[in-house]
């Protein structure tokens, strides 16, 4: 009787070993988004039209706006807090000498997370608490749904809120740079 070999496969892991940045390499392309956070895979549904809507709409505004040395990044694209966490924000903007060919490894200028039934709790809670920790200065939570904008700052380490706006009100950025958000335009 033939002896049957074991063969490795990319699902096998350390009983009890923590997924790494390495881990990733081996995740498939099927529109879900993987990221780590002390070392726990997070797996994300693909987003939903409005979802996506609101972020086109939002990149093109950021887009438009005189940068400087800054560049607005849509996701995916991995930011690297460590070897065990690794975070896809929905859209970012960094430095664009800080900007590498697969992952930005320094903290960005700001992160904007658009808000989905599915991602919503991981958005205002863990994530928020990695880009805390991780020196993130800018924090924009956008919800399609209300529509609403919150930002959050980073002072003395830790994340206050520094305003909130809905529907046809208007937020006046200046971090990371000077742009005008209105919500109700996001979405309609």
């Amino acid at each position: 009787m033939p002896q049957v070999q074991s063969v490795p496969m990319a699902t096998d892991l350390v009983w009890g070993a923590p997924f790494t940045e390495d881990d990733l390499a081996d995740t498939p392309e099927d529109g879900r988004r993987y990221e780590l956070v002390d070392g726990v895979l997070v797996v994300s549904p693909a987003p939903k039209f409005n979802h996506q809507r609101c972020l086109t709409r939002l990149v093109l505004l950021l887009g438009a706006a005189d940068a400087g040395p800054l560049e607005v990044v849509v996701g995916p694209y991995e930011v690297r807090f460590s070897h065990e966490t690794v975070l896809i924000p929905d859209l970012l903007v960094a430095r664009t000498a800080d900007l590498k060919p697969a992952r930005l490894e320094t903290a960005p200028v700001l992160v904007v997370e658009v808000r989905a039934p599915s991602t919503r709790r991981f958005d205002e809670g863990t994530k928020r608490l990695v880009y805390e920790a991780g020196g993130v200065p800018a924090y924009w939570l956008v919800d399609p749904d209300e529509p609403r904008l919150t930002v959050l700052h980073l002072e003395a380490g830790r994340y206050v809120e520094h305003v909130t706006v809905a529907g046809d009100e208007a937020y006046e950025a200046t971090v990371p740079f000077p742009v005008t958000i209105v919500p109700n335009r996001l979405v309609g």
